[in-house]
Formats: structure tokens, sequence, C-alpha cells
């Protein structure tokens, strides 16, 4: 089994920066690509970014393209997102999950639906 857990939350001003962090514990063999996926309570949710460990291959959502930034420590099992010139539409529970197998994450509609482990999110908000 892979752990995550999730941590760098807060509320900050429109225009300010946050680092969210997703230490992965437990089989972190089997957490071969890594993603920050984001949902506003009652919305759909949607996939931010995605690492593939090891390869260090990246994805970003149109949406936050050139203002996050996705990255890992290997050594310390952890995967960073840098979230900078933050919107008040960036306000959502951010969830790290993780995937054995890497094939297609990154790519398609809802491809988070097929992530294998889930960490408990960590709430960002940002005020107008």
């Amino acid at each position: 089994q892979v752990q995550l857990m999730e941590s760098g939350g807060g509320t900050v001003q429109a225009g300010g920066s946050l680092r969210l962090s997703c230490e992965v514990s437990g089989d972190t063999y089997r957490a071969n690509c890594m993603a920050w996926i984001r949902q506003v309570s009652g919305m759909e949710r949607e996939g931010v970014a995605v690492i593939y460990r090891g390869a260090g291959h990246t994805y970003y959502a149109d949406s936050v393209k050139g203002r996050f930034s996705i990255s890992e420590d290997s050594a310390k099992n952890t995967v960073y997102l840098e979230m900078n010139s933050l919107k008040p539409e960036d306000t959502a529970m951010y969830y790290c999950a993780a995937k054995y197998r890497c094939a297609g994450v990154g790519y398609g509609d809802n491809w988070y639906a097929n992530m294998d482990y889930w960490g408990k999110g960590t709430l960002v908000t940002i005020s107008s």
C-alpha cells in the first residue's frame, strides 16, 4: 500500500504563492506517477499537474500552465506543487494521488479517475 500525506494549504491573497507538499510512504515503488488534483465542493475534479517520477515528464492543465510547477525530491519521497500568481478560482481542495502504471496519466478526459492511491487533501483558499 501507498500512503500520501498532503500539507501546505492555507489562505493567501490573489497574486500570492503557496507550495503544497505530498509525502509518500509505504510501498513507494508503487507511486511511479504522481498527480495533484483539485476539487471545489459540488463540482467536477480537475487534474492539475502530473509528474512521472524518475523520468521527470510533467503535464499541466491549461488553467495552471505558466503558474504552477510540479517537482519531486526523490530522497525525501516528496512531491511538490509550487503555485504562483494565485487566483480566486484556484480555491479548492487539493489532493495528491499516485499510480503504479503511468500509461494514460495526464492524458484524455478524467484520467485522474484511474489513480490508485489518494491523500486526504489540503485546502487552498485564495481571497480577492
